[in-house]
């Protein structure tokens, strides 16, 4: 089983940004963490990180006929991209989205989720455990 692991604009900075709000985890943390779980289940990984959409986009293209499933944490791109959205449903691979914090408690804008339509899942306010959360679904999903 092979699952894509994909963090969008500004997730290259837990740790640092927020602390309060997202953690003082380190992505690179975050990126050992999900490699460890992966090895663990016998889950083949691929993890990228980009604060450009178009990036994001062609990753999620790229795994069309070789991922089982994707998670993904678009960061800000959650609220506004179509784009991702439309990536997500062409390929057809189970997603599940993920967010570090509790975002149906922020601000109005981030209640706001286009790449949920495409998602079968959505874990938020689990810290960074909520990206194994999301590959425990996967995993169970894909058996």
């Amino acid at each position: 089983m092979k699952i894509l692991v994909l963090n969008g604009p500004n997730l290259n900075m837990l740790g640092i940004r927020e602390p309060d709000l997202y953690g003082s985890e380190s992505f690179a943390a975050l990126c050992r963490m999900i490699e460890k779980y992966g090895r663990t289940y016998g889950i083949e990984t691929e993890q990228y990180q980009s604060n450009h959409e178009g990036d994001l986009v062609d990753k999620i293209q790229a795994a069309y006929g070789n991922t089982d499933g994707i998670v993904i944490n678009p960061g800000a791109y959650t609220h506004t991209s179509i784009a991702l959205l439309d990536a997500l449903k062409a390929v057809s691979i189970p997603a599940v989205e993920v967010h570090i914090s509790k975002v149906e408690t922020r601000e109005d804008f981030r209640q706001v989720s286009y790449v949920r339509a495409a998602c079968e899942k959505t874990v938020t306010g689990h810290g960074i455990a909520g990206y194994t959360e999301a590959m425990d679904y996967l995993r169970e999903r894909l058996k």
